[in-house]
This record gives structure tokens, sequence and C-alpha cells, in this order.
């Protein structure tokens, strides 16, 4: 199911994520022990960051994990974990203990089969996991993640997390997320603002051209695409 979310300005943006992480937060922690969250990086780590101090919860029991993450030491400016470090920790009850980071010490390849190890602590091995709820990112080639357009990974059917050694934007070694696992999810989110992603959004949500972002279509779980008015101006135009 697809939900198409337009608000007036990013502010309300920030609170719709605010009320539908709040509420799938409830929704999880009602029958299991964790809330187990997809975060990405990029224009979403301030839109989180605004977003999180006002949501009323247990926040011991909230997990987070990385839709992709760049190979690279968590005190790079490219690494998604250190963003979210230096933005979350001291302003939202949690701990660095709370995310599940990837070893930037390792080859992407090692790194990826590590990190689906530690996602195994979590998650039944011997089945796709469920994610409570993915927050995802746009970029303007349409990619999500770290899957790109054209790339052979769109097509990876078995393993939950893979290796990539050849991104078209810096830093080239990454680890994503695969389809069957980002479409297993109960909730995906797209959290998308400002003028410059309103012609990929109008590629995906009405010309429904394929590419990577377009092929996120959760089996049995929800789709929200929140959009401001900016994002979403060749959607209304049209």
């Amino acid at each position: 199911m697809e939900k198409i979310l337009i608000e007036p300005r990013d502010g309300l943006v920030v609170s719709c994520l605010s009320n539908l992480l709040q509420t799938s937060a409830v929704e999880a922690l009602a029958t299991g022990d964790t809330f187990k969250v997809g975060l990405s990086g990029g224009s979403l780590v301030n839109l989180l960051a605004k977003s999180l101090p006002s949501i009323t919860t247990d926040w011991s029991r909230w997990r987070f994990f990385f839709c992709d993450e760049r190979v690279v030491p968590f005190d790079s400016n490219d690494s998604t974990y250190g963003e979210y470090k230096s933005k979350f920790i001291g302003k939202v009850p949690v701990t660095e203990d709370q995310f599940i980071k990837i070893d930037p010490d390792l080859s992407a390849e090692d790194a990826a089969k590590d990190y689906i190890k530690k996602m195994s602590v979590y998650f039944p091995p011997d089945r796709v996991p469920c994610f409570d709820v993915l927050l995802l990112g746009l970029g303007p080639d349409g990619h999500t993640c770290s899957l790109f357009p054209g790339h052979k990974i769109l097509n990876e059917s078995s393993l939950w997390v893979c290796p990539v050694n050849d991104s078209p934007k810096p830093p080239p070694s990454r680890i994503t997320l695969t389809l069957p696992v980002i479409n297993n999810a109960k909730k995906c989110i797209f959290a998308v603002i400002g003028a410059s992603k309103a012609d990929v959004v109008k590629r995906i949500l009405q010309d429904r051209e394929n590419l990577p972002a377009a092929r996120v279509q959760p089996q049995n779980g929800e789709l929200y695409w929140i959009l401001d008015k900016a994002a979403a101006e060749l959607l209304e135009a049209a």
C-alpha cells in the first residue's frame, strides 16, 4: 500500500515523520522486545535529528541498523554512523550500543558478511529479515540505499546485505541492504524535501520509471512518501 503525503513545508514533514515513527514504535513494542529501524544518510539525518526528540517512547528498546553504509572510519565525514553519533548521542536518550554498526576495518565484502552476522542476532537466520521501519533516502538519479540504476545487485535475491565497490558516487566502497530485505519491511518511509528532488519524485511517482527507489514495494507492508511542497512541485503541476 502506497501513501503519498504532501506537507506545505519541511517542518510539517518532521511532524509527520515523528507521528509515523511513534505509532510504529508503539505497535512494535506491544508485541516484541525491540523496535528495529533502518537508517539512511543524507538529508534524512537532519530530519530525524529534529523529529526524534519529540517522540515519547521507551528508547532503550530501539535498535538502529543502517540501510547502507560507507566503508570508512567512523570519524570520516562520509560515515553515516558518525553523522548520527554526532547529532543524536546526548540529544536523544540512546546509546552507541543501540546502533548496529559495520566494521570499518574490513573490506566491503567482509563487512557485508559481518553485518549479516550482526543482523542475525536480531532476526531469525532462516528467513528474510522483517524490519519494523526502514527510513530510506532518495538520490537525484533515483537510487536508494546504495542500490544504483543499472547495478547488478538490484537483481540479488538471496543475500541480505551486499558489498558495493563501484559506487558511482564517492566513496566507492559500501554495503547495502538488498531489495528482498527492503520489501519485507513492515513500513518503508521516504521523507523527501527540496526542489532538487522534484524531478526524480515525478519520474518515480507519476511517470513510474523503473528506478531503484521505484522498486521499493513492500510485499505485506506499507510504503510512505512524505514530501514537502517543493519536492512535490512537479507532481502537482501535472
